[in-house]
């Protein structure tokens, strides 16, 4: 028996590990969950740690915790935005997607094991579903700006899908022990899963936001501690009202994500670090409880089933599920290729073992095969492919952060820290030449080691940290301005931006990318001046008003009879695009 003291040795240890592999992972372009399970691999049984560890029911909890840390913090960054523009065909691919894998991998390995049909589908419903920590970790470190719909599509997919495969998993589990009720038990099974799980994450979602922000703490440092115990509110009581926690947890998590919270920044970085805390808990358990010898075992049945798996299951559910929702081939092919396994399907295969089912130690050790095949081939070889689709673009700068204003609480303004990147339209331009809005404020530039105090004259190079305070309401137009917006601007009729009257035509057209008239040396003052005997004035998109403060002209997004602007994956701020 180990002391507490040992426990926590190798647990600080275990987790340096885990977080050095992270550094190392970009640079071999390895998926940094295999190499925490590599970690996990080395320290176990059979490994260089001779940790013995084969306490499945304590790594299924442990487990599902950390899936829990997972989902939230990807609710949490999950705009409504998105929802809307994915919740049809992600809803598909996690329901009917799920199935049609689970079936044509289930028939695949009943064939390759020797095993009785039902016993394959159960193996197939425990890899059927596509695995959100694996997907959240890929698509942060992968480098690259994929369209806004189909990032989208494969965030929701991953985070809900997950009561599906649970629903197939139990159901089948019981069919063979013989221990189901019945099939309007199984339906009943089904409907509680979503149901449950989805009323009690709304609930808990609006309820947790209304608390927070009314709460009124002494100490800024227990709002993330509050939205953390909300969030496990919400898995813990879904799960017990026989519901899908995982499901409840990464929609409260969308809920509050996308209300406006009191020290939001703060909040978020914390369950940025829980999350990330929880991956590495999760791949290090989950590989300790792994046994090599015994994957040598099952390698080529379990490679023959993850081939089935990666290049005909996903591939005809997907084709199946999203061909409706106007995604061209290259998206179906890319949809296909990212059905990563991760997690999910390993602590489902401890399902097995926990109820004592004959064979749960082979569906455990072929699922675990399985997975690593694939999060080393699909994760590894994800930006590739996107580039190989045309499909993706790599991110030069870093996304902009969010300085929390600690000593205000219902504050409508922030200062963000944006990095300069070399292709980024700010880079090479003093600026006095950039046609900032009224409502935005240039503070402080660093450049290496260097304070530079913004004036006029200062010209931001690549590399600078550049801080800027602003309202929360004109963010999106600088994010694109700084090219590190991940989704495209979408202004709407009516909303108004306010800029300085000396600002010039050309100035402002190339904020807003449009088409410059003849006169780019004319000040937005002189238009508004020679349209007062006349017409508005007009701007694109834009009607041209005097400001109600001295000095200031209003621009205001009106565009009605005006041809829009063709797209681009990163929509520059002007330009309206369709949601979906």
């Amino acid at each position: 028996m180990f002391s507490i003291n040992t426990i926590v040795f190798v647990t600080g240890v275990l987790l340096l590990l885990g977080i050095g592999s992270s550094k190392f992972s970009a640079r071999i372009g390895m998926p940094v969950l295999v190499l925490f399970l590599g970690v996990g691999m080395l320290a176990g049984s059979e490994g260089l740690g001779g940790i013995a560890f084969e306490d499945y029911h304590f790594a299924n909890s442990i487990g599902s915790v950390a899936l829990a840390l997972i989902l939230f913090d990807g609710g949490l960054r999950t705009s409504v935005r998105s929802v809307h523009a994915a919740w049809r065909p992600a809803l598909s691919l996690s329901t009917l997607g799920v199935l049609l894998t689970s079936v044509f991998t289930g028939l695949a390995a009943s064939w390759v094991l020797e095993v009785p049909v039902l016993h394959g589908m159960l193996l197939g419903a425990i890899v059927g579903s596509t695995d959100a920590a694996a997907v959240f970790s890929i698509l942060r470190t992968s480098g690259l700006r994929l369209s806004r719909r189909l990032t989208a599509t494969l965030e929701v997919e991953s985070g809900s899908n997950d009561p599906m495969a649970i629903f197939l998993t139990v159901g089948l589990i019981g069919l063979i022990m013989g221990t189901a009720d019945s099939v309007p038990g199984i339906l009943l099974l089904f409907v509680l899963q979503f149901g449950v799980g989805g009323l009690v994450g709304i609930g808990i979602g609006y309820g947790a936001a209304w608390v927070v922000n009314r709460s009124n703490l002494d100490y800024p440092g227990l709002y993330p501690i509050l939205v953390l115990a909300f969030g496990l509110l919400a898995f813990g009581l879904a799960a017990v009202l026989g519901g899908s926690g995982f499901l409840a947890v990464y929609i409260a998590g969308i809920v509050l994500g996308n209300s406006s919270l009191v020290y939001r920044n703060g909040i978020f970085l914390f369950h940025d670090a829980a999350a990330w805390l929880g991956q590495i808990v999760l791949f290090v358990m989950l590989g300790m409880l792994s046994f090599p010898s015994r994957l040598v075992e099952v390698a080529m049945d379990g490679l023959v089933i993850a081939l089935v798996l990666i290049f005909l299951a996903r591939p005809v559910a997907v084709a199946c599920s999203a061909f409706w929702f106007r995604f061209n081939l290259r998206e179906l092919s890319f949809l296909s290729w990212v059905g990563l396994k991760g997690a999910v399907p390993i602590t489902l295969a401890t399902f097995p073992l926990l109820a004592g089912m004959e064979g749960g130690g082979l569906i455990f050790n072929v699922v675990f095969f399985v997975v690593l095949v694939s999060a080393i081939t699909q994760g590894w070889s994800l930006p590739l492919v996107a580039r190989w689709l045309k499909l993706g673009v790599r991110i030069e700068s870093t996304s902009p952060l969010t300085v929390e204003i600690n000593a205000l609480r219902h504050v409508d303004g922030e200062i963000v820290e944006y990095r300069v990147g070399a292709h980024s339209p700010v880079a090479g331009k003093a600026l006095r030449d950039l046609a900032l809005p009224y409502e935005v404020t240039v503070t402080l530039v660093v450049r290496g080691s260097e304070v530079i105090m913004p004036r006029g004259r200062t010209v931001l190079e690549p590399g600078d940290q550049v801080f800027v305070a602003m309202r929360r309401k004109v963010k999106p137009l600088l994010d694109c301005l700084f090219d590190t917006c991940a989704e495209p601007v979408i202004l709407t009729p009516g909303q108004r931006i306010a800029f300085r009257a000396d600002h010039t035509i050309g100035q402002l057209c190339g904020f807003f990318t449009l088409t410059c008239p003849s006169d780019p040396d004319r000040t937005l003052a002189a238009l508004v001046e020679a349209a007062k005997s006349g017409p508005p004035a007009r701007l694109g998109p834009f009607l041209v008003a005097s400001g109600s403060d001295a000095g200031l002209v209003t621009l205001i997004f009106s565009p009605d009879n005006v041809e829009q602007l063709p797209g681009c994956e990163c929509i520059p701020p002007g330009k309206m695009v369709d949601p979906l």
